[in-house]
């Protein structure tokens, strides 16, 4: 640990990252439980291994092999039961584990539409209604990486769908993913997940199914904050703002809520913070840059 520079929670989770949901922080214990498990039988088979290997070794000064051994079935017995009942007791923790990472609750705080496209994302707030009479909606572009503006703590239910080819929704702090496809309902997939989130922050997304020329632009943010401050950004995003005569933007409510919030200063921005548009022009010889803004 100390050439490592890691802490004791960091070196005990064994490289799983530091998950910011609920169901993410119950995956690394068992991550860390089937490591710890693997650990110890690995040095129980080592030990007998090498323990074996020196005391029946032929000896230096002696002709005689080691005597030969067979047909002990009170040990075969035990070292054939014991690798079923680790297997039993691995695939218990490993089916416990996912239903706890699957199992929806029936009444969720907030619903989000979650609907890819090439090569981008559309976010909708159901429940919401914005002031053409629509739902509430947040629509990435080339130009604009879209922010998912979420409150910790509670419940959030995502439902996946495409508008073409298969995606896959994957915001890497969850440590989870969900392929999205096109008609879920009609083809019986699985596309409702529910995640608590448990602390503030700015969370990338990303689609982690090739699905095309520019799968790589794919790129989203998930803004975990305060149950106060997503009231007021879900409110304002209900209003028209008077500035423009029309309603409010993603990025308008989150620099108005940046007023109402003087501390809330970074987690309110209205541009993503941990990720950037990518270029989109083919012809382009330099790598994408983050543009100023925060984006």
């Amino acid at each position: 640990m100390l050439i490592s520079g890691c802490s004791t929670q960091e070196f005990m989770r064994f490289g799983w990252p530091d998950p910011v949901t609920v169901q993410g922080a119950r995956m690394g214990q068992f991550w860390t439980g089937a490591v710890i498990s693997a650990l110890i039988i690995g040095v129980l088979v080592w030990g007998l291994m090498f323990w074996a290997f020196i005391a029946y070794r032929k000896r230096k000064n002696s002709p005689l092999y080691p005597k030969q051994t067979k047909e002990n079935l009170p040990l075969e017995l035990i070292y054939t039961a014991v690798p079923f009942l680790m297997v039993g007791v691995l695939f218990y923790f490993t089916v416990t584990t996912e239903n706890f990472a699957l199992k929806r609750d029936p009444n969720p705080a907030v619903t989000i539409d979650v609907t890819g496209f090439k090569w981008n994302w559309d976010f909708g707030y159901q429940g919401t209604t914005a002031p053409d009479g629509q739902e509430v909606h947040t629509i990435g572009s080339s130009t604009e990486v879209p922010v998912l503006v979420l409150p910790v703590g509670q419940i959030i239910q995502y439902e996946l769908s495409s508008r073409d080819v298969i995606h896959s929704f994957w915001v890497i702090d969850y440590v989870f993913k969900r392929d999205v496809f096109p008609d879920p309902e009609p083809n019986n997939t699985q596309n409702v997940i529910q995640t608590t989130i448990t602390r503030t922050g700015a969370f990338v997304g990303r689609c982690a199914e090739l699905c095309g020329t520019y799968h790589s632009a794919m790129n989203f943010e998930v803004r975990a904050v305060p149950q106060d401050v997503y009231d007021a950004y879900i409110g304002l995003r209900q209003q028209v703002n008077p500035a423009t005569n029309d309603g409010y933007t993603a990025a308008e409510a989150l620099r108005q809520v940046q007023t109402q919030f003087p501390d809330c200063g970074e987690l309110c921005s209205p541009v993503a913070t941990s990720t950037y548009p990518f270029t989109t022009n083919r012809q382009a010889q330099e790598a994408s840059q983050p543009i100023a803004g925060g984006n």
